[in-house]
């Protein structure tokens, strides 16, 4: 049974109930559990109460910290010409005895400088008793950078930086952003702002609510003219957040056309040149000039407010928020190869063939993954192979690690009654339980933020491993209980958003000790995430549209900070029509990482002799590039970036790239235009800066619009001129690439030089190629690599 410390039970009932007023007083009647938790219409309820951010009462600039002074406030009513508005407008205090309660509150304001970029903004909304922890959202406690250089301005105090500035103003009390130039970037807003117009609106607060005395915070900053904001997590709706609402709650979307989320993250960046990290665990909503044009208010669950806050363009904004949270590990290269996969394989059988006969029909494969079915009941895990259907787990497992196949396994955290695991999970005290002690589901979750439960799952895990499985497809983790008592005395409302945290760190962690590699294969994810590649695109619709939308997710996950990401290629939902596949399989081929699955059939050869030639013919391409592709995956996880990036990272510059979300870039030099309509063969393209070759045709493209026919593979892809692309002989399986002989294909329509990058996997360092034409051909400036390579050098388009 349940061991129950009873004074701790009595505190963590008081934080349910706290819990389940917020989602009361913020969500309708018709809620459901796990739906995505909007925080926004506490923040304009007539019940609550609101103080506003209005005017520094101190300020000590050798410390960087001071006080606010907030001003008490309720929405009032403005009624004309038949029309009743709503607004804020100050008011005395209501309680009594009123001597033992302010009437406007005082309270802390920090800043700390973490690097020139970077600076970290704190303002609570009440006190803080609790002990300060360890943020695993953190990859390391932020320093303090001594760069950053003070004076004193009219009216307030100015730090700089050799990047920009930050200016702290008394009163109205201000924060404003100023890039290295002195334009300004962003600034909080003020009740006196909101005079301007005749709607009203709401500025830099917190609330508190009526039905429990909880408080969360408005962090409200102004949007600029044309400004975009770009991030959020793995948001499949429009990739410029500006204009939208934006939830950031850990969901079970089932799905990619909508606005919920299995990956938010709680960071952004805006096309001005700066971004911002909400540094907290509570459900958020971003309003982002969805309610009012100019106002970009970060309503936030949490009581006080943490804010990163950084400046410069995307890659260095990205670099930044990942230094502080963590780069992605750099993945084994066996995972870089193709994963084939169906819902799903239920036997050793099942595996040895698909094995098979991947290597009789000459497709390069890696990992074989078995999904829901290797268990005695097909979705009951209890980590244990069916005797029945696999004789010998292990010998299966060691026969296709020498056929060049990894094995993956699916799992998940949540255990139904009948699972033989079940009662243990209840006896030992492991999962998550409600405010009386029982388990708030039928399943019981696992409660990763108990050290013995992180013990015990990790032991089942370890056993799999030691049998010789490489990787854990780490499923779900976004039903976390948000009205649950967790063993750390925090409750859902701050462990729903960090559950994926924790339990991708679990696998992780002892996926390293087992195998000396970080790599898992997971679905959900909060900041920190990315530390822990790789993650998948979830349950996408077997059509057009969730084709298009899953570029967008994947697009907007990379711009939060994750370097790796894949999707099921042709869609999980339905069998994938053939005509589907075909314009889906280079999408996904041309990706960080490559996986087939969903509703069965996903193997080439069961479509017939064709379609099985046309996915060889794909396949081979990513396996053949395989030394571009490497050495971009090795750029992304030290920089920050991602393998598939949004167009305007790499040129920033050029307002057109700005616009594109349909497009992106496969590393830093090539542009893949996927086919997404069905029927069509060609489509309109934008290339941004320069010249652009296709790698299919040879046709040279200049900058700008361009309608274009997809080549014998269904795909547009183009490649920068002055680009040298590494490629390797084609081998069925990684294990198999021979790396001391490259071919260096240079795109070089009018260039006399070319560039690019390789990375050998035998020592992990990443060089630069530099190549200059010499006659009609080009050759190495030098060896970067000293003669463990032989170079053979190839010029596209031929005849230049």
């Amino acid at each position: 049974m349940f061991q129950i410390n009873k004074p701790r039970l009595r505190t963590c009932c008081l934080w349910v109930f706290v819990c389940i007023g917020r989602i009361l007083s913020a969500q309708s009647a018709g809620y459901l559990l796990n739906e995505p938790f909007d925080i926004s219409p506490g923040f304009r309820d007539f019940t609550n109460t609101y103080f506003l951010a209005d005017h520094l009462t101190r300020f000590d600039p050798a410390t960087n910290s001071g006080e606010i002074n907030w001003k008490r406030a309720r929405y009032n009513t403005r009624h004309a010409f038949d029309n009743t508005m709503a607004g804020l407008q100050t008011i005395p205090q209501n309680e009594f005895p009123a001597v033992e309660y302010a009437a406007d509150m005082t309270l802390p304001l920090s800043i700390q400088f973490v690097s020139p970029r970077t600076l970290r903004i704190r303002a609570t909304s009440g006190p803080q008793f609790r002990k300060n922890e360890t943020s695993m959202m953190l990859a390391r406690e932020p320093a303090s950078d001594p760069s950053w250089q003070y004076e004193k301005v009219d009216g307030g105090h100015r730090y700089k930086s050799v990047f920009g500035s930050v200016t702290v103003m008394e009163n109205p009390w201000r924060i404003e952003f100023r890039d290295a130039g002195g334009r300004l970037l962003t600034q909080t807003k003020h009740q006196a702002d909101g005079r301007t117009s005749f709607t009203p609106t709401l500025p830099f607060s917190f609330v508190r609510r009526a039905s429990d005395y909880s408080r969360s915070m408005a962090a409200v900053f102004s949007l600029m003219p044309d400004e975009k904001i770009f991030g959020c997590g793995e948001s499949f709706t429009k990739l410029n957040k500006n204009g939208q609402k934006v939830v950031l709650f850990t969901d079970d979307a089932n799905g990619v056309e909508t606005g919920e989320m299995y990956k938010p993250v709680p960071f952004f960046l805006s096309s001005r040149g700066y971004g911002m990290f909400m540094h907290t665990s509570s459900p958020i909503t971003c309003d982002f000039g969805a309610s009012f044009g100019a106002h970009n208010a970060l309503l936030i669950g949490d009581d006080e407010l943490d804010l990163f806050v950084f400046l410069g363009d995307p890659k260095a904004v990205l670099d930044e928020y990942t230094d502080l949270t963590g780069k992605a590990s750099m993945p084994p290269l066996w995972s870089f190869g193709l994963w084939m996969s169906r819902i799903t394989y239920f036997s050793e059988e099942d595996g040895r063939r698909v094995a098979r006969q991947l290597r009789e029909n000459r497709i390069p494969a890696d990992v074989i993954h078995f999904d829901t079915g290797w268990f005695e009941t097909d979705w009951r895990c209890d980590y244990q192979f069916s005797p029945s259907r696999f004789k010998d787990p292990a010998g299966m497992i060691r026969d296709l690690k020498t056929q060049g196949f990894r094995t993956c396994l699916w799992q998940l955290p949540y255990f139904v009654p009948k699972n033989t695991l079940f009662p243990e999970i209840i006896d030992k005290g492991l999962a998550v339980k409600d405010g009386k002690g029982n388990i708030p589901y039928e399943d019981a979750v696992l409660d990763f933020s108990n050290p013995k439960t992180v013990d015990w799952y990790q032991e089942k895990i370890a056993g799999l491993l030691k049998q010789g499985v490489s990787v854990i497809k780490v499923d779900f983790g976004e039903a976390a209980p948000v009205n649950g008592v967790y063993a750390n005395g925090r409750t859902g409302f701050y462990e729903h958003n960090l559950y994926p945290l924790r339990y991708q760190t679990a696998v992780a962690d002892i996926t390293k000790k087992i195998t000396g590699e970080t790599i898992i294969w997971a679905r959900s994810a909060w900041a920190g995430s990315q530390r822990f590649p790789l993650h998948w695109g979830g349950d996408t619709e077997t059509t057009d549209m969730g084709m298009e939308a899953q570029l967008r997710g994947g697009l907007s996950l990379g711009l939060s900070g994750f370097s790796f990401w894949s999707h099921d290629i042709g869609g999980f939902t339905t069998r994938t029509p053939e005509e589907l596949y075909r314009r889906w399989l280079p999408f996904g081929m041309l990706s960080s990482h490559t996986r087939c699955h969903g509703q069965p059939p996903k193997e080439p050869w069961e479509f017939g002799p064709a379609f099985n030639d046309y996915f060889r013919k794909v396949d081979e391409l990513r396996y053949r590039l395989m030394p571009y592709l490497y050495a971009q995956a090795k750029q992304s996880s030290e920089q920050g970036l991602p393998v598939l990036r949004a167009l305007f990272l790499e040129f920033p510059g050029d307002p057109g790239a700005w616009q594109i979300d349909n497009e992106y870039l496969l590393g830093s030099d090539i542009l893949v235009a996927p086919i997404f309509e069905s029927g069509t063969k060609s489509r309109d393209v934008y290339l941004p800066g320069g010249q652009w070759i296709d790698y299919q045709t040879n046709k040279v493209y200049e900058a700008g619009w361009h309608h274009i026919a997809a080549g014998e593979l269904e795909v547009v892809m183009l490649v920068r001129e002055g680009t040298v692309l590494p490629h390797i002989a084609l081998a069925q399986s990684t294990a198999d690439m021979d790396w001391s002989k490259l071919e260096l294909v240079v795109f070089a329509a009018n260039s006399t030089s070319a560039r690019g990058k390789i990375c050998l996997p035998s020592d992990q360092k990443l060089v630069e190629l530099s190549l200059i034409k010499k006659g009609k051909s080009f050759a190495l400036n030098q060896d970067p690599l000293g003669g463990q390579v032989k170079w053979t050098t190839v010029l596209r388009p031929t005849g230049k």
